[in-house]
């Protein structure tokens, strides 16, 4: 863990006076993980700093942060309960934390960057022990090195937006700081997904995605599951790889079956790797979370720029046995099956059924606030989550692109994402967090079985 020294830290309103009151929040938002997720950024020294100007950078992203919280208003604002395992959000303008940093450690040291606990000090903390409502909604950390870079890492609420939210205002931010207007305007209301209605009908179709998922054979909970350890590693995967995955998973399928994606082939193989690397007996129930952008599955698409959680995920089910047993397309078949599922109609069905559950708390990932209740997408399961469609790469702030963007720590067993490459065309990159004990096990039957 390196030293980080803090210099400072202050509460950023927005720039002009913006909407005061109560936004309801939709189903979307207040399921699954409703923490804070971290993202992080390094930049190479840039010509234009020096150090009679080093305040500018902070200058630059504080005042370009105020002007960008006012179309964003909502991140301004507090979550707070409301009963029933429910949540709303008091947009009060009480403004979102930034903090300063310094450390004698150069950027060099990172080496590949490849995610660990030596983060934990440049990704400002959320102290869970405070109540809800004095938690704010986005908190950003600027530290500089001594090599004259400087890392810029975000915490933002997943109970106010998902992966595609949280970039866009990311780079309308990043625009504002280079003197240009908004890309695309942030549409705010939530009710063209029923925020804060009553259920008006029962659900149409089945959702079994809302159950627990398995338990290992022998367990009646998740309890000492989740005490194990867990390490990430990042696995590069080469443009030849993932097309040497596709050929596996798409050898011997009938000609009137549309090819299986990079998505499919590469999820279906981790979940066969995870099955090897955890030793899992065939006749072991496993199931694969899978997250998906409902916003142009809806009829008609949700409108551009919609600002909130429109995510959902839905569930692949299997056994070890035939994930292991079977060819790579019949893992892929599975996902694809779940992910074909998600239609206008189905969307709305899944919203009907949790605005009739009397309280959302199961359907709710704590595990940052230490609870051990939740889904719990660790052994037996897996989740992976794809950033392949979202833009992730290229912040510019007016100082150049970052040297490396990724995902921040995260310790959730079977927590894993796929990126794009920035290195390669068309390599990509799994982020995967797995338990010490399976790890080293994971990576060689990952390689492996590429190559053999």
């Amino acid at each position: 863990m390196w030293t980080v020294r803090f210099k400072g830290c202050c509460l950023v309103t927005p720039a002009s006076p913006t909407w005061l009151g109560s936004l309801a929040l939709s189903e979307w938002d207040q399921i699954g993980t409703i923490t804070h997720v971290p993202t992080i950024y390094f930049y190479r020294p840039s010509p234009n700093w020096s150090s009679s100007t080093s305040d500018s950078i902070a200058n630059t992203l504080k005042e370009s942060l105020s002007r960008a919280l006012v179309p964003f208003h909502p991140l301004a604002g507090r979550l707070r309960w409301i009963g029933a395992g429910r949540l709303e959000l008091d947009c009060n303008a009480i403004g979102v934390q930034f903090i300063e940093a310094q450390t004698e450690s150069k950027l060099d040291d990172f080496g590949d960057f490849t995610p660990s606990p030596k983060y934990d000090n440049f990704i400002p903390m959320v102290d869970y022990s405070l109540p809800i409502h004095e938690l704010p909604l986005l908190l950003v950390q600027l530290t500089r090195f001594s090599c004259g870079g400087i890392c810029l890492s975000l915490n933002i609420s997943h109970a106010v937006v998902d992966g595609q939210s949280a970039l866009h205002f990311i780079s309308e931010w990043a625009r504002l700081a280079r003197g240009y207007p908004l890309e695309t305007v942030p549409f705010l209301d939530r009710k063209v997904l029923r925020a804060g209605e009553p259920p008006v009908a029962l659900p149409r179709l089945g959702h079994s995605e809302f159950d627990h998922p398995p338990l290992l054979i022998g367990q009646l909970d998740t309890v000492e599951e989740r005490k194990k350890p867990t390490t990430v590693s990042i696995l590069k995967i080469p443009k030849y790889v993932v097309e040497k995955l596709k050929e596996m998973a798409n050898d011997g399928l009938d000609s009137r079956h549309r090819a299986y994606t990079r998505y499919e082939t590469l999820t279906g193989y981790v979940w066969r790797c995870a099955c090897k690397a955890r030793k899992h007996k065939n006749e072991q129930p496993t199931a694969l979370g899978v997250c998906i952008d409902s916003r142009r599955r809806m009829q008609p698409p949700l409108p551009e720029g919609y600002f909130g959680n429109a995510t959902l995920d839905v569930i692949a089910m299997s056994t070890a046995g035939e994930l292991v047993s079977k060819p790579l397309r019949f893992a892929a078949s599975k996902i694809r099956e779940a992910i074909e599922k998600v239609t206008d109609e189905y969307v709305w069905s899944a919203i009907d059924y949790l605005k009739n559950q009397p309280d959302l708390t199961r359907f709710q990932d704590l595990h940052a606030l230490g609870s051990d209740q939740g889904p719990f997408y660790g052994n037996p399961n897996l989740g992976v989550v794809s950033w392949l469609t979202l833009p992730m790469y290229g912040l510019d702030f007016g100082w150049g692109k970052e040297i490396y963007m990724g995902p921040g720590t995260h310790d959730f067993d079977g927590d894993s994402l796929i990126l794009k490459d920035p290195n390669e065309e068309g390599g990509l990159l799994l982020a995967l967090c797995f338990q010490v004990e399976h790890m080293e096990a994971f990576k060689a039957h990952f390689y492996k079985d590429i190559i053999y």
